[in-house]
Formats: structure tokens, sequence, C-alpha cells
């Protein structure tokens, strides 16, 4: 008999867990991929506080083409994307690119960040958290968003199946984006 009383007090319980956690999940931010995050929309504004301790956000960089990047240490991918991210940001600098390099590693990686940063033609920060603002909870490296000259979101990286930069992603995507002068 006690077994009995047992039961339903144990589907109670998990009908009540249930009931919080979809609470706790209505209050979470968006996802990444959430409707904030539209193509043609003013993009979200994100500040990278460099490892030489400088800040620099994107709102700073209005008439430039901004590529924010999501990366890290322990992602193979990142370490064949970083060094042609890299020589392409330094072949385009005068047309106005910019890149701002958010590393998700933590602060016990700092060393590897900046053996990998050291290599690197633009600035290196660390994330901090998953969470980047209202570009949501970097679930997957590398992932980048590509901001126009007129600060309007012109990439979404989460809506691109294959993320990592390749010379051809980078012509198809950032190229023309340079060729307009605002």
């Amino acid at each position: 008999m006690p077994s009995s009383h047992r039961a339903p007090k144990t589907a109670r319980r998990r009908a009540i867990l249930l009931l919080l956690a979809a609470l706790a999940a209505a209050h979470l931010p968006a996802p990444a991929s959430a409707a904030n995050l539209a193509l043609g929309k003013p993009a979200p504004p994100i500040t990278l506080h460099t490892l030489d301790g400088g800040q620099i956000a994107t709102g700073e960089l209005a008439g430039s083409v901004v590529i924010v990047t999501f990366w890290a240490t322990w992602c193979g991918p990142c370490h064949d994307e970083l060094p042609l991210l890299s020589e392409y940001a330094a072949a385009h600098a005068r047309q106005g690119l910019k890149v701002l390099a958010f590393s998700l590693d933590g602060p016990d990686a700092l060393a590897e960040v900046r053996a990998m940063a050291a290599k690197l033609s633009f600035p290196v920060g660390l994330l901090g958290s998953a969470w980047a603002g209202d570009y949501g909870r970097i679930w997957r490296v590398p992932v980048s968003f590509v901001i126009g000259r007129d600060g309007r979101l012109a990439d979404n990286g989460w809506q691109d199946s294959a993320p990592a930069w390749t010379r051809q992603r980078l012509e198809q995507i950032v190229t023309p984006l340079l060729s307009i002068k605002e």
C-alpha cells in the first residue's frame, strides 16, 4: 500500500518540476536564431574587451564593414579559419574592413588565446560568457556575423549551414560590401 501512495506523489513532483522548468525557460534570453537578428535590420551592438585592456564597440565602427567572429582555441575549424580571416582582413583594411574576434575560452586558457591572437591582424578578446548579448548564446564555433557600413546585419552566421569562413564565402559575402561606399 505505501508504494501506491508514492506513485501519485512522484508523478505530481515530476509535473511540478516540468512546470517550473517551463516557466524558467520562458524567462531565458531569446535563442541566437531569434528574429532580432534579421538581415537588413540594425545589427545588435557588442563590445570587444581586448586582451590589451582596450574596448571596441561596433557602434564606434560606423562606416566600416565589420565581421564579428566567435571562436575558441579548442575548435579545430577555428585554427583553419582564423589565419585565412586574418590575411583577408589585412588585405582589405584600407577598404574599411574591421574584424572583432571573441574567444569563448576562459581565463585559464589566456596564454593559448594570446598565442593565437599574436598571429592575427585584428583585435581579440575573451567573451567571458556563452551569452553574446542579442547575438544569443554562442553554442557553436566558429560562427560570425557581418555588419554593413550602414550598421545593418548583412550576414547572420546562425543561418549559415557551413559557418567557417572560406575564401569563396569571404568573396561572396564581404567583398561586395567593401565596394559599397556610404
